[in-house]
């Protein structure tokens, strides 16, 4: 095993990954329920996806694919159907008032694989990690980690949005918003979440500040002991409806793609629009997690691993839709394992191994609440958010791009937002600088056409309302 995943090498042993892999799969298991969830039923309308069927889906195409990532690349990353993408799907399909169905959407999804593989085979996707600058790269690992903290705080309860419409002011999570004016505000310290959330935060610090190996992961399982004093681990839903310990695996119907029915639909735009924010969202994921585990410090050696990352993962989109779920893709959760020292593809095989497992143990892992996975994203937040000394704020032509980059993707919830600003001011700031003599900064020639792409795809969409 050493041998294998060359574990000396990047100096870690099978105990670290194992426990970076068990942090990572913790840290994201509530796809588990969340994806069946959102597929299964989104909103006040049925998408078209059985719950069952879309649940072993999921488990099964993280599985596989975590599994291939850690197997094939050796990089400890994991792969699952991803938020939302996922719930962009949906409301696909039912705001479409049934033109656009269940299948037509896992054909979009596979063809958008197919786009990403020749994308990554031709080698363009890889041209990326050339292209964008240092700068911008050490701010997307910036912007992840606040990202990832936005999404503890949010999934706690410590933070909520204030939606001010004409009547009254009330408290929505992120998924709730629409058009409103927004204002952030404190959770209430009365709430049991909040509470919960707030214990994990002081545990995993602890175990931080302590150096303890596995501080994360021994923080979650501590909060989720705690929680269950204070009556948030109900128990009872190991015997639920859908506490299966044995999997009915009839229900996993292999996907029956509508290639016939998508030519009648506006497919091109939804195909587009899977394909675009899966690019930045895998780029900027897997450029943050290998930053995050010293990876690109060996400019040669970190580029080529993240490039065969690219091509598993382009793997998984079409994998996915052929089980019957939504995009799979790389998490920003993994994040978390690495942070808990997981270097290798052993942490990407311990969670994936995880995923098959919870097959039969999808009950055990439920009883996880969600406030203590929340504390520990807001740990590994923490951690990334180291990147920022390797920006030079001095300079800026770098400094403003990286200061969009890092600031849009939390606040407007999305890694390919701020990936898009970031990319398009360097081009502007840099080309301008160039021309007016106030310096030579490098401008990849595939930075310019993604600038042009980039406004072009934003242009659109205002122009649709």
């Amino acid at each position: 095993m050493d041998r294998f995943f060359r574990l000396k090498e990047h100096g870690t042993n099978i105990r670290t990954e194992i426990m970076a892999g068990l942090t990572t799969f913790m840290t994201m298991a509530y796809i588990l329920a969340v994806n069946p969830d959102v597929l299964s039923a989104f909103k006040s309308g049925a998408t078209g996806g059985d719950w069952t069927a879309v649940f072993l889906a999921t488990a099964i195409a993280a599985g596989v694919m975590t599994i291939a990532m850690g197997l094939f690349v050796n990089f400890p990353v994991a792969l699952a159907p991803g938020m939302g993408l996922n719930a962009y799907f949906a409301t696909i399909i039912l705001s479409s008032q049934g033109k656009f169905t269940f299948q037509m959407g896992l054909t979009a999804v596979f063809i958008s694989g197919i786009i990403f593989l020749i994308l990554t085979v031709t080698r363009i996707r890889q041209l990326l990690l050339v292209a964008i600058p240092d700068s911008l790269k050490h701010a997307i690992t910036v912007g992840i980690g606040l990202f990832i903290a936005i999404i503890g705080f949010k999934n706690s309860g410590i933070l909520t949005v204030a939606v001010e419409t004409s009547n009254d002011v009330a408290a929505h999570k992120f998924t709730d918003l629409l058009s409103f004016e927004t204002v952030f505000h404190m959770g209430s310290l009365s709430d049991k979440n909040v509470i919960l959330a707030i214990v994990g935060l002081l545990l995993i610090s602890i175990f931080m500040v302590l150096r303890v190996r596995g501080g994360i992961l021994f923080g979650i399982l501590a909060t989720t002991v705690v929680g269950y004093f204070m009556g948030m681990v109900d128990l009872g839903s190991l015997s639920g409806e859908r506490a299966t310990w044995i999997p009915d695996m009839s229900k996993l119907a292999f996907a029956h793609f509508d290639f016939a029915g998508i030519m009648t639909t506006g497919i091109v735009s939804v195909i587009a629009t899977f394909t675009f924010v899966e690019l930045f969202d895998t780029f900027g994921t897997l450029v943050g997690t290998a930053n995050r585990a010293g990876f690109m410090k060996n400019q040669a050696e970190g580029t080529k691993r993240v490039g065969k990352a690219m091509f598993v993962d382009a793997v998984g989109v079409s994998a996915g839709a052929l089980v019957g779920t939504s995009t799979v893709t790389a998490y920003i959760e993994s994040a978390s394992g690495v942070a808990e020292g997981g270097r290798t593809g052993l942490t990407s095989v311990t969670t994936g191994v995880c995923f098959l497992l919870a097959l039969f143990l999808a009950p055990i892992a439920m009883l996880i609440p969600g406030s203590a996975t929340a504390a520990a994203l807001i740990v590994v937040g923490v951690l990334m958010m180291q990147s920022v000394r390797e920006i030079d704020f001095n300079d800026f032509v770098v400094a403003i791009p990286s200061f969009l980059t890092i600031v849009i993707m939390p606040f407007t919830y999305n890694i390919a937002n701020g990936i898009s600003f970031g990319i398009v001011t360097y081009v502007l700031l840099a080309g301008l600088a160039n021309l007016g003599g106030k310096g030579h900064y490098k401008v990849h020639w595939l930075l310019w056409i993604l600038a042009v792409l980039v406004l072009a795809r934003y242009i659109f969409i205002g122009s649709q309302g």
